[in-house]
């Protein structure tokens, strides 16, 4: 019709995808047949003076300047009017045929460009382009930055970005050549959507395992005192449990807690939590996205057996000064983003608490009258562009804990990270980022029960490090990624000295500790045909610890202990101690079965040589890490996973099933009754353990409309037993025995109902089996005394998990030109009030041993929230 009448039409595909319609007409204007055509419809056109045809839903565009557009200047009017005409020319942009490259013999291009933000110019992270007809497709990285192979002809090509807006570009590929994109970013969008993957990236995406958020998603999610919350997000996602509430850390696939690499703009975070392990220590206000792999890891990836929880800030936008915040029950945050002239963009958060009160509705306790409890944390991003081809990007965080439960003790935790990185594009297919920083955690504990025993002790891990990674698109088929990384270890252990005059306190301290890790790694995403893409990789690991320290050596074959400590042998600052090295593979492949579903598989392997040392089912803030050394081994762990992914309802619905086994090897587990803290032989009081888990994940999403959320359902198995060749205590007999964190059953429902696009309400409901605990069974006499008997370790399970929370959010008004965007959340968690068992103890009572159950909320907690954007 263009070609004979010159009339362009301009409308979105989706809307039309389903509409058809068959009419004849003879001797009439177009506007007569639109009208008949689109009549009894919620379909409207407008004709504008240069036969452009817009087609709308609801409401025609109006393509008319009132008469007094420049003497109102920036009125309301005027800005509506502003606002239709961009709409107009975002319309012309989807369907103008742009024609890119010279002319050529070749039957393949290649179409690189740029994907950015229409409201800030920001780099958009992980939008897809899609081409329908050939099934090509490529996802844009950390710089927007996207390429993709094509035939020589006309395309449709759609980029869709993680919120699900969907632009769409006419190209007619004649040679390589570029083209960069605009597209709505999710800050548009009041309405906040669910967690979801990238629509086809689950389909088409070679590794497995992988979950991505953002924070739009998580802020749908009914949180614990209304704070949005990364860790308590990825806890409705399959395969991922925690031991129970209050609890730091988290359990990917039969995993321990310290088996999770947590990075935060390539920082190590060692404590990932607030209070206790109510809240995550990430402020919401600051994170751009998250994403978690629970297996394919990436090749560049090393040094945890589990997962990697990689979380990226942002750096803020190159827009305007942009102030966003939020006032809890229990918290108050504040943050800053905007640009510092034309090349460079900051962020800027911080979030205190306001929480004594909280220890009053933990479970009846008078020793928790004189509790008090604070943090804070505060994030900085940056980010400098030199050039066309260089980037200079610094990450600076610091969070803080201090508490006690009485008047005599206080805990404190620290993180604190620094690290500064540079990019640099080589051409456009070659890309390379250095970075270098440092990662500090330290715990400490004041007792202050009397004078006489008053005493401080302090904990601490540093670790220096140095990486440079690559990007190099080879070609269509091949995408290389390679580099080198390197970490320095600094650890004391623990160290125990008199605090004041009076203190009688002896000081105590253990060896300082200090070791090398270094890596490299080469990875090729291979495409071999459309359906097929493999991504292969390999890493090669050198471990070093290192002097000074003092290294003590037993008689082989015989257990570790005391008695059998042959020699002892110093050495200086530098000295190698003990030397491990060896590969790791990481190997996964997709097979896509049509344009709905396909299969993946995978397999890959991992050192680990730091150890948390702790016989709590949890990460406690007493809690000690240990080097590897000439007596305790690094971890191993080898997994196989095999899924089956597909789309349902054009899109509207996701499945996914994932089975997986792991296999893991000198696991550390504790010797009955052995201390851990202030042990400068801790090798004599762990027991080398051999581990495996295996279970299966099943989640069905729903994407769109106005009841959306997930199921998701997941079996899984941890079981440990003691090495074969350990000469040590056998626990359990040397037979398999659940871990601390084994939990066979997990089921998480949440739910989001948008009644409007002002009002939702959102609901989450989590079933869990109740974890592995050891119980007393008998007693008896011995020596005189009366003895406890205790079962097999983790013979017995506290009782099963069952919670529902339930949220309210409201939106502000959707005008665009206002001071500021304001919402509301309120809500109640654990809406039953059940009383869920986190521990179980005994105490003697009159002579008897009396057991309790420990709820940390044992009734509803009731929350509110005002959050605000500037």
């Amino acid at each position: 019709m263009t070609s004979m009448t010159g009339y362009r039409f301009y409308f979105s595909p989706d809307d039309l995808q389903d509409f058809q319609v068959n009419i004849s007409a003879k001797d009439n204007t177009l506007s007569q047949i639109l009208e008949a055509v689109f009549d009894q419809t919620d379909f409207k056109f407008s004709i504008d003076s240069e036969k452009r045809v817009f087609i709308t839903k609801y409401q025609p565009l109006d393509l008319k300047l009132a008469k007094d557009f420049f003497e109102r200047g920036n009125s309301k009017e005027a800005l509506d009017s502003l606002n239709r005409q961009t709409d107009i020319e975002r319309a012309y942009s989807r369907n103008k045929l742009y024609v890119i490259g010279n002319p050529s013999s070749q039957k393949e291009a290649t179409l690189s460009g740029k994907i950015t933000g229409i409201e800030t110019g920001n780099p958009v992270f992980g939008a897809v382009v899609f081409e329908r007809a050939e099934y090509r497709r490529a996802i844009s990285n950390e710089d927007g930055y996207f390429q993709i192979l094509l035939p020589v002809g006309r395309h449709t090509l759609f980029i869709q970005n993680l919120g699900g807006f969907i632009e769409q570009r006419q190209i007619s590929l004649q040679g390589d050549g570029i083209l960069d994109v605009a597209i709505e970013e999710n800050i548009i969008s009041l309405s906040e959507v669910t967690v979801s993957s990238d629509r086809m990236t689950n389909i088409s995406r070679p590794e497995m395992g992988v979950q991505k958020l953002n924070i739009q998603s998580m802020k749908k999610i009914p949180a614990i005192l209304g704070e949005v919350d990364v860790i308590r997000s990825i806890l409705t996602l399959p395969g991922v449990q925690t031991v129970g509430e209050a609890s730091v850390g988290f359990n990917v696939r039969g995993g321990a807690a310290d088996q999770n690499l947590i990075l935060y703009n390539h920082s190590t975070i060692y404590n990932p939590s607030h209070l206790f392990g109510l809240f995550s220590a990430f402020n919401p206000d600051v994170v751009e996205s998250v994403e978690l792999y629970k297996a394919g890891i990436p090749v560049q990836y090393g040094g945890r057996l589990s997962s990697v929880l990689d979380i990226k800030a942002n750096y803020g936008n190159n827009e305007k000064i942009r102030v966003t915040g939020g006032i809890g029950l229990l918290t108050g945050r504040l943050s800053v983003d905007g640009p510092i002239g034309e090349r460079t963009t900051f962020s800027l958060g911080a979030r205190s608490t306001y929480s004594d009160w909280l220890l009053q509705l933990l479970e009846e306790n008078t020793d928790f009258n004189d509790g008090r409890a604070s943090f804070y944390d505060l994030n900085f991003s940056m980010s400098h562009q030199l050039n066309n081809k260089n980037i200079i990007r610094v990450n600076a965080y610091n969070s803080n804990d201090n508490f006690r439960f009485d008047r005599d003790t206080t805990f404190r935790y620290e993180n604190l990270n620094f690290n500064i990185g540079w990019t640099h594009y080589f051409n456009e297919r070659l890309e390379a980022e250095l970075v270098l920083g440092r990662d500090n955690y330290a715990f400490g504990i004041e007792g202050r029960d009397n004078p006489s025993n008053a005493y401080d002790f302090g904990f601490n891990i540093r670790q220096d490090f140095a990486k440079i990674h690559f990007n190099y698109d080879y070609n269509f088929r091949h995408k290389f990624n390679f580099g080198v990384q390197s970490t320095r270890y600094r650890l004391n252990p623990g160290k125990i000295q008199p605090s004041g005059l009076e203190s009688i306190v002896v000081t105590e301290e253990v060896n300082q500790e200090h070791a090398l890790e270094s890596a490299f790694y080469f990875g090729d995403n291979i495409e071999i045909s459309e359906q097929l893409t493999l991504n292969l990789g390999g890493r090669y690991v050198l471990y070093q610890f290192l002097g000074p320290n003092t290294g003590r050596f037993y008689t082989p074959g015989l257990p570790i202990s005391s008695t059998t400590l042959s020699r002892e042998e110093t050495f200086n600052q530098g000295d190698v101690i003990q030397t491990y090295h060896g590969p790791e593979f990481r190997i996964s492949g997709r097979y896509i079965l049509n344009n709905i579903s396909s299969i993946k598989a995978g397999y890959n392997t991992g050192r680990q040589f730091i150890h948390l040392v702790t016989n709590n089912a949890a990460i406690a803030p007493t809690d000690i890490w240990k080097l590897s050394d000439n007596n305790i081994l690094p971890q191993w762990g080898d997994q196989i996973s095999l899924g089956y992914y597909r789309n349902l309802k054009l899109d509207r619905y996701e499945f996914s099933v994932e089975t997986y086994h792991r296999s893991l090897r000198n696991l550390l587990d504790f010797r009955s009754g052995s201390t851990l803290i202030l042990n400068n032989t801790v090798e004599q009081a762990v027991v080398r353990s051999e581990g495996r888990a295996y279970g299966a994940e099943i989640l069905l999403r729903k994407n769109t409309g106005k009841l959306n959320g997930w199921v998701s359902y997941t079996y899984s198995r941890s079981l440990l037993r003691t090495a074969k060749d350990e000469e040590a205590e056998k626990i359990n007999n040397g037979e398999w025995y659940p871990n601390n964190f084994d939990q066979p059953h997990n089921a998480v429902l949440v739910g989001n109902y948008e009644w409007s696009k002002r009002f939702s309400t959102s609901i989450n409901a989590n079933y869990s089996t109740g974890r592995p605990i050891t119980l007393p069974v008998a007693k008896f006499q011995y020596g005189g005394s009366e003895r406890v008997f205790f079962s097999d370790r983790n013979a017995y399970r506290i009782p099963d998990y069952f919670r529902i929370d339930l949220s309210v959010n409201i939106e502000g008004n959707h005008k665009v030109r206002k001071l500021a965007h304001s919402s509301w959340s309120f809500g109640v968690y654990n809406l039953l009030g059940r009383r869920n068992p986190y521990s179980v103890f005994f105490t003697p009572v009159n002579g008897t041993l009396q057991g309790y159950q420990l709820s940390i909320f044992a009734q509803p907690i009731p929350f509110i929230t005002y959050n605000f954007k500037i």
